[in-house]
């Protein structure tokens, strides 16, 4: 009977666990998750923090006991995988101060991302957070609650925590004005603290639209969040606590300091078995997501996938390539060989009542250096009929390349519930099917007054898209 090994029990791990097991119900799984936590959504860990989700175990979705109970999988929480031996073709793992050498007949490694820690002074300093885990998120929820003075965090059916408790506390700083520092910036605000959000580009979401940025950064200002853009931060001053987040220019005191400043691959465990990364850092693989080691595959953040528009590796940590690429090695390792498909990195973010979405490739110099001759256009339309009571507008910049019209990326902005995440999804597909923007221009997209107007904001945006190309 094969064994089937497994570094890593989140999305990737897990998904391409279950997988593998409903394909071929007589293979051995066996997963090895090094912290007690499986198959959970970090994503809405920020949310956890605010008070909006009550408890750390409504972000799983499936117990360790139910995989091991119902679905068979040998799952082993608080392993550490520390060495790989691929001519042996063995895992070594530590537990409890023991080792353990499990063999293998097919191996994922599905290790993640960890948080960036910037090269900064102060960063050890107490009161310094990052939000890579479970463990940061329960870390950064008691803090809010120690800042009341030690009243109870739990808040069923009533909103914001600031609603009802008193003694907010802050001034507190978020560094990074990307995903994790947009959505914790609205976190620590809802519940009351003064909010510093330190950039240090010109910009918040710097993979968005110049445009998108903007709306985001006006309705932040709106919130009351005060921004420092263009503002390298230097040092997190203190003495055992952190008191101020120093950059070139300002001295900004605060009482705390969350680090939103992106994730790397982990990918120490597979160098070290010589198993080979790309030029993004992250660990290559072939579109099966099999490494350049014989029957060892990557799957999820620690490792590099396709980018639709190019066809060139590209590193893109997100929930759904790590789901979507563990399942496709579940079904390989099973005799289906499934590829993992590309990506065409996807995302979307909501900073308090705005919504953007972006997808493609935007940067002009990105797109000329993968041979592309950039047009980008931006367009603002009514997200729905104009007679409708309700609605309001959505912002969409559209990016096509000159000579052949294909479509080349989007990024959009709204009020929240207003359509720009949603109507991103339009791009996707144009995007995956490597479309024109003129064959976008005619894409039959629903109408509805309460939805959108007869021209949907995006066939208005590819219209407009479409004329400066044919001008």
């Amino acid at each position: 009977m094969d064994t089937f090994v497994i570094v890593g029990g989140d999305a990737a791990g897990m998904s391409a666990a279950s997988k593998a097991k409903r394909d071929d119900p007589d293979l051995e799984i066996v997963v090895f998750e090094q912290g007690e936590w499986v198959s959970y959504g970090a994503c809405g860990l920020p949310y956890y923090v605010k008070g909006e989700i009550q408890s750390l175990e409504h972000l799983v979705s499936v117990t360790p006991e139910e995989f091991r109970e119902d679905r068979d999988i040998d799952l082993r929480t608080g392993h550490e995988v520390v060495a790989i031996d691929p001519d042996e073709r063995t895992v070594t793992a530590e537990h409890d101060g023991g080792a353990i050498v499990q063999s293998y007949d097919h191996l994922l490694l599905a290790t993640g991302a960890a948080a960036v820690v910037p090269q900064i002074d102060g960063v050890g300093r107490e009161g310094v957070y990052t939000l890579g885990s479970m463990s940061d998120g329960k870390e950064l929820r008691e803090y809010v609650a120690r800042a009341r003075e030690g009243e109870s965090f739990h808040q069923p059916d009533r909103g914001p925590a600031c609603a009802y408790l008193e003694d907010c506390e802050g001034p507190v700083g978020v560094v990074g004005g990307g995903y994790i520092g947009i959505e914790m910036a609205e976190a620590l605000a809802a519940n009351g603290f003064e909010v510093n959000l330190f950039q240090r580009s010109e910009r918040v979401l710097t993979g968005f639209s110049e445009e998108t940025s903007e709306v985001v950064a006006d309705h932040l200002r709106e919130q009351d969040v005060a921004l420092h853009l263009d503002a390298g931060v230097r040092e997190l001053a203190g003495e055992d606590r952190v008191s101020a987040v120093v950059t070139d220019d300002d001295r900004v005191p605060v009482e705390m300091v969350l680090l939103g400043t992106g994730v790397s691959p982990r990918t120490a465990l597979a160098e070290s078995a010589g198993i080979e990364c790309g030029a993004t850092g992250a660990i290559a693989t072939d579109p099966y997501r099999e490494t350049n080691v014989p029957d060892v595959y990557a799957a999820g953040d620690c490792a590099e996938a396709l980018d639709v528009v190019t066809g060139d590796p590209v590193y893109v940590p997100l929930a759904l390539t790590a789901n979507r690429h563990g399942r496709a090695v579940g079904q390989t390792v099973t005799g289906t060989p499934t590829e993992g498909g590309g990506v065409a990195g996807t995302a979307a973010v909501k900073a308090f009542d705005v919504e953007a979405a972006r997808t493609g490739m935007l940067d002009h110099e990105d797109a000329r250096a993968a041979g592309f001759d950039p047009v980008t256009e931006t367009v603002t339309a009514k997200s729905r009929a104009g007679y409708y009571p309700e609605g309001g507008e959505v912002t969409i910049t559209l990016s096509a390349d000159r000579e052949t019209g294909r479509l080349l990326g989007g990024s959009l902005v709204s009020e929240y519930g207003e359509g720009a995440v949603h109507r991103s999804h339009a791009l996707v597909g144009a995007l995956e099917s490597g479309a024109t923007v003129f064959d976008l221009e005619n894409y039959d997209l629903a109408y509805a007054p309460p939805f959108n107007s007869t021209w949907d904001p995006v066939l208005v945006a590819a219209k407009v898209l479409s004329g400066s190309l044919q001008s």
